[in-house]
């Protein structure tokens, strides 16, 4: 049986409101910018309200193959095509290299930054609460390696977490869907990605692949169940650097499908990445975008931001499977109790 071939069932299924941290433009382009974010922070024990500016310093390469969007000329919602690879320039000015000698650069996931804030935004608020109750306060904890909190809408690289009203639905429930694209770059394209915490228990070897690859480099990767729409992919992670022809999905995590799977093969042969390395997908999930926001103002998915270790480390079938559990319980609150609620029989 071929793998890329597989066909599954389709099923079809009937936050806080805080700042946007928006990524620098295509004017930015091969500068290194400073930019000025402005945070408010209210503190309940008070009756004014602070403004904080943070600086963070920025630096990004020229792309001379990105092309702007255009109608008629944007990504498919569709995981396969020619779509998938991108055009990485990987030299950069000199004017960049001695712009970033006399500047500092702040190697930090933008993600990770919006993160400290909520983390630090929780803080003053739990802060607030024991000190209007009379108790004592403690130090807030450092981010850790692993961290999640809920989003106001889906972004690229957010997960949606399968709530309490997807019980029953076995093709969702309790699912964890890592969002490759938010279908948000052109109106045609709708939103796409993969469930992360479903393993098959079986190796691509199992499946008895036609294609020489499969049978061959990733014979022994193992396979999740990626959603109920036809077609295969892969997530691979790539560490700190960026591979041309893969796009990606957050610092550190690309993803792919058949039409790159000549080139993820050709790195492994190269030594520069590891079966290991890659998650294969029988399947993904997919909607159009008013589609996917209705079933979110439904109640049916929570949105979040999860850090990368929390995403790329669920490599054993075991710790993938209690993903879900894992993410509700970081994001606190009545989300950390629907985690031990036992399921809800449709």
């Amino acid at each position: 049986m071929d793998l890329w071939t597989v066909h599954v069932k389709n099923a079809s299924l009937g936050p806080p409101v805080w700042m946007r941290i928006c990524k620098p433009g295509s004017s930015f382009m091969g500068k290194v910018g400073v930019f000025e974010i402005n945070v408010l922070k209210r503190r309940l024990v008070s009756s004014h309200t602070q403004n904080h500016k943070l600086l963070v310093t920025s630096m990004a390469k020229k792309n001379h193959d990105s092309n702007p969007s255009s109608p008629g000329n944007g990504d498919r919602s569709s995981p396969e095509g020619d779509n998938l690879k991108r055009n990485n320039s990987s030299d950069s000015n000199k004017s960049n290299d001695t712009a970033s000698q006399k500047s500092p650069h702040i190697n930090l996931d933008w993600r990770e930054f919006r993160a400290n804030l909520f983390a630090r935004e929780q803080a003053e608020k739990s802060e607030s609460d024991t000190q209007n109750q009379g108790g004592s306060t403690h130090e807030s904890k450092p981010l850790g390696l692993k961290w999640a909190h809920p989003i106001p809408v889906p972004e690229t690289g957010c997960v949606l977490v399968a709530t309490e009203k997807l019980d029953g639905i076995r093709t969702f429930e309790r699912t964890v869907v890592l969002l490759l694209r938010s279908g948000t770059r052109h109106p045609q394209e709708g939103p796409f990605g993969v469930v992360i915490n479903r393993p098959l228990h079986k190796k691509i070897k199992h499946m008895k692949p036609t294609n020489h690859e499969l049978a061959t480099t990733f014979a022994d990767c193992s396979l999740h169940f990626g959603g109920p729409l036809e077609a295969s992919m892969f997530l691979l992670k790539t560490g700190h650097s960026k591979l041309p022809g893969f796009e990606e999905v957050i610092p550190g995590l690309c993803f792919g499908a058949r039409n790159s799977l000549d080139e993820a093969a050709a790195l492994v042969k190269k030594g520069v990445l590891k079966p290991q390395d890659f998650r294969f997908f029988v399947g993904y999930a997919g909607w159009q975008l008013d589609q996917l926001r209705e079933e979110i103002e439904s109640d049916y998915w929570y949105v979040a931001a999860c850090s990368s270790d929390l995403i790329c480390g669920a490599t054993s079938d075991t710790s993938s499977e209690s993903l879900w559990e894992e993410i509700l319980q970081l994001m606190g609150g009545h989300y950390s109790e629907l985690s031990r609620k036992p399921k809800q029989d449709m």
